[in-house]
C-alpha cells in the first residue's frame, strides 16, 4: 500500500483546458465579491458581520460552498490567518479580506486589501502604509510576471522575497508566496523554498505575498495564477491596488 498522492499528484497539479476555464469562472465570482465587499457598509460593524456577508454573496454568486471568509481589521491585518471576530471595523485602518470557496467543484482563493476611511479624507492612507503597500504590489506584480514552464516553484518564492526583503521587510514577509488550488483549496505545487520542481503548463496556484507589521497593521495580495505556454494566465482580474473605500 501507498499513499494515492504519490499516484495522482500528476494529474491534479496539472489542470487541462476545461478545468481552467472553471476556476476562472470561480475566481472572477470571488471578484466580484470584493467589489461587492468594498462598495459596501464597513465603518461599525464587526469583522464576523461582514465575514457573514461575504459568504452568502460567494453563495449568491455561484459558489457551492463559501469556505473561508477572512476579515482582518486594523492590528488584525498583522495576522496572515485570522479568524473573524468581534472587533469592530474603525475608519483610517486597512483590512485584509481573503475569500474563497468552490464552483461547480473547482476552487477560488483572493486576498485585496482595502483602506477604510469612513468618508473621511484626513482618515486616508498614511504614508507609511502606502510605502508597504507599493512595496508589496510590486513584490507581486514580479513574482506573478516570472511564472514560465521550468521555473523551478521556489523561483517564484524568491522573486517576491528578493522585493520585500530589499525593501526593508524582510522578517515581515514569513510565510511561502503560494499553494497549489485546483478541487481544494490547498494542494501541489508549493511555492516555497527548498521545491525545485519546474513549473508545467496547466499547473495552477496563489502568489500571495505579504507583509505584517505585529501589533499595527498588515497587506496582502492574492490572485489565482495558472503557468500558461508562454507565461502566466492570472485568472482573477479585480484590481491589485490598495481599495481606499468609505466603508
Amino acid at each position: 500500500f501507498g499513499l494515492a498522492s504519490d499516484v495522482l499528484r500528476e494529474l491534479r497539479m496539472a489542470k487541462d483546458a476545461d478545468e481552467i476555464e472553471l476556476m476562472r469562472l470561480a475566481a472572477h465570482a470571488a471578484d466580484r465579491v470584493v467589489a461587492q465587499i468594498a462598495t459596501g457598509r464597513l465603518v461599525g460593524r464587526t469583522e464576523a458581520d461582514v465575514s457573514r456577508e461575504v459568504r452568502e454573496r460567494l453563495l449568491a454568486e455561484g459558489h457551492e460552498a463559501a469556505e473561508f471568509a477572512i476579515v482582518a481589521s486594523g492590528p488584525n491585518s498583522a495576522s496572515p490567518h485570522h479568524n473573524a471576530g468581534d472587533r469592530v471595523i474603525e475608519a483610517g485602518e486597512p483590512i485584509v479580506l481573503d475569500i474563497g470557496g468552490s464552483l461547480d467543484g473547482y476552487c477560488s482563493d483572493t486576498t485585496r486589501t482595502l483602506w477604510v476611511t469612513g468618508g473621511d479624507a484626513s482618515k486616508g492612507p498614511t504614508p507609511e502604509f502606502r510605502r508597504l503597500f507599493d512595496l508589496l504590489r510590486e513584490a507581486q506584480a514580479q513574482a506573478s510576471a516570472a511564472v514560465l514552464p521550468g521555473t523551478p516553484c521556489e523561483r517564484i518564492d524568491a522573486v517576491a522575497r528578493d522585493i520585500i526583503t530589499a525593501g526593508g521587510h524582510g522578517p515581515d514577509f514569513f510565510h511561502r508566496v503560494g499553494h497549489g488550488i485546483g478541487l481544494e483549496t490547498h494542494e501541489e505545487p508549493y511555492l516555497v523554498a527548498g521545491n525545485g520542481e519546474p513549473l508545467r503548463q496547466g499547473m495552477a496556484f496563489s502568489v500571495e505575498p505579504g507583509i505584517y507589521l505585529a501589533d499595527r497593521y498588515g497587506a496582502r495580495i492574492e490572485d489565482i495564477v495558472v503557468c500558461g505556454p508562454d507565461g502566466p494566465d492570472i485568472l482573477n482580474q479585480s484590481s491589485r491596488d490598495l481599495w481606499v473605500v468609505p466603508g
